[in-house]
């Protein structure tokens, strides 16, 4: 298992540096370059030649390329990403203030997620073609169907309607105060995590099947052996294996696509701040945030492939 995962970590080496380059690369190919396609349009004050070299050397985009890529690299090595074009802040400042509020919702929104899919697939399964297979595939298309901003709408209404009260709306971090900050993020959760436990569902369903079909349970079934001791110790483990990628990438998406959702709930997350920082051309704090997300992409593979090798020994093996 050590050997296996040294073996991952080294390649998340170079798949890092990889797409740190990419992302350097991609945001300097607009046309003209940032400076222009930035104060162009905001002004006369920015027209002016000499004003536009000022702020080409105040941004170091009047060195070689390779020597801007080596002087972000040693920023991001360090956790300094530079100051926002829009903002005038360290961008790792902007960053720490919204990272906490996205990975806490995305954490619970996974949770939410995990615990509806497993419990709920595994019984379809099981009760295959009966009424609660059938009502498990109608409530896990309706998570298919609805949009979760326009769930956390409807859930917003109901409270204020039946209860007469509303979430708060100013963040408060878990450590200064846990009530008021599941009060607000645990309604946001539950949309998203139905939202998103309507696919893990569906997966963990038709796994679930295909391993109830192999001769080694119908072994195991022939020889008298309790249903639930077969699930626990024999399907359930190989049945997971593709609904833990589900859920993985998942995770990793809702760090930085709830934009919509964050605003339904007045959330200020990544999501918002990336929307944002490219609606004010701020290409630094783009670029910082992009390669965040991406690195988290990364991370979470990273998690799902230990994940495998503890649940299918045969992977780390091989």
């Amino acid at each position: 298992m050590l050997q296996y995962l040294v073996k991952r970590l080294l390649l998340m080496i170079p798949t890092l540096f990889g797409v740190a380059v990419l992302i350097f690369l991609l945001l300097r190919v607009v046309p003209g370059d940032v400076v222009e396609a930035r104060y162009l349009t905001q002004g006369s004050q920015f027209q002016s030649q000499e004003l536009m070299n000022l702020e080409r050397k105040k941004l170091g985009l009047d060195q070689p390329i390779w020597k801007q890529f080596a002087g972000w690299m040693g920023g991001v090595l360090r956790l300094d990403f530079g100051t926002s074009m829009w903002t005038g802040s360290p961008i790792s400042e902007e960053i720490r203030l919204r990272f906490a509020l996205s990975l806490e919702l995305a954490l619970l929104a996974t949770v939410v997620a995990t615990l509806l899919a497993v419990p709920l697939g595994i019984l379809a399964a099981v009760k295959q073609d009966s009424w609660i297979d059938y009502a498990v595939r109608v409530f896990s298309i309706a998570g298919l169907a609805m949009p979760s901003f326009w769930l956390g709408i409807l859930m917003i209404l109901a409270m204020l309607i039946f209860f007469k009260w509303l979430p708060p709306m100013v963040f408060t971090p878990i450590w200064v105060n846990p009530w008021d900050n599941l009060a607000q993020l645990i309604w946001p959760a539950l949309a998203v995590g139905y939202r998103y436990s309507a696919v893990a569902t569906r997966m963990m369903r038709s796994s679930m099947l295909e391993v109830l079909r192999e001769d080694y349970i119908r072994t195991a079934r022939a020889k008298g052996l309790w249903l639930k001791l077969i699930l626990s110790r024999h399907a359930m483990k190989n049945a997971m294996l593709p609904v833990i990628t589900v859920i993985g990438l998942e995770f990793a998406f809702l760090l930085g696509g709830l934009v919509v959702t964050e605003q339904v709930f007045n959330l200020n997350g990544l999501g918002l701040l990336f929307v944002e920082a490219i609606s004010h051309r701020d290409y630094t704090l783009t670029q910082a945030l992009v390669l965040i997300v991406a690195s988290v992409f990364i991370l979470i593979n990273f998690a799902t492939d230990i994940a495998y090798a503890w649940l299918d020994p045969r992977i780390r093996y091989r």
